[in-house]
């Protein structure tokens, strides 16, 4: 069904890290099934990147890689989004499914921070892709099995 689940997010220059990795663990401590405040160090990549206008920034990334952790984040997410955000997320889902089955999710970070699931557009959020696993690769079942998961 899911394969993994890979997070992502960047701290800008003007931005308080510390803020940037609580709205990751946001959704780390769901998916590791553990009690907020767990220290989730193990699984948060940290990479310093430099900016298109030569800005530093900070990239905080994780994979999760056990099945069971990415089922448990995904009805974490399709939980706890607004109706509107669901039915939007299910409206949009054959353009969020790419041709190598990762499905894109994108969300707001101020709102992760405060302890909300928002759906955004915008480049600066909390990037979500989740692997969809089908044997052999099957853009309709993936489809089918993203249906199930979010919609």
């Amino acid at each position: 069904m899911i394969h993994y689940t890979s997070l992502r997010v960047i701290a800008h220059s003007t931005e308080d890290i510390s803020r940037v990795r609580a709205a990751l663990d946001f959704f780390l401590w769901t998916a590791i099934g553990k009690p907020k405040g767990t220290v989730t160090d193990e699984f948060v990549e940290v990479t310093d990147i430099e900016g298109h206008y030569g800005n530093s920034s900070v990239m905080l990334s994780s994979q999760i890689t056990r099945k069971s952790d990415s089922a448990r984040l995904a009805r974490f997410i399709r939980d706890h989004m607004s109706p509107v955000d669901v039915e939007l997320l299910r409206s949009e889902m054959p353009d969020r499914l790419d041709d190598d089955q990762l499905f894109h999710m994108r969300f707001d970070k101020q709102a992760a921070f405060l302890g909300k699931l928002v759906l955004s557009s915008s480049s600066d959020a909390i990037i979500v892709k989740v692997k969809i696993a089908t044997y052999p690769k099957n853009r309709i079942l993936a489809g089918q099995i993203v249906e199930e998961l979010f919609g």
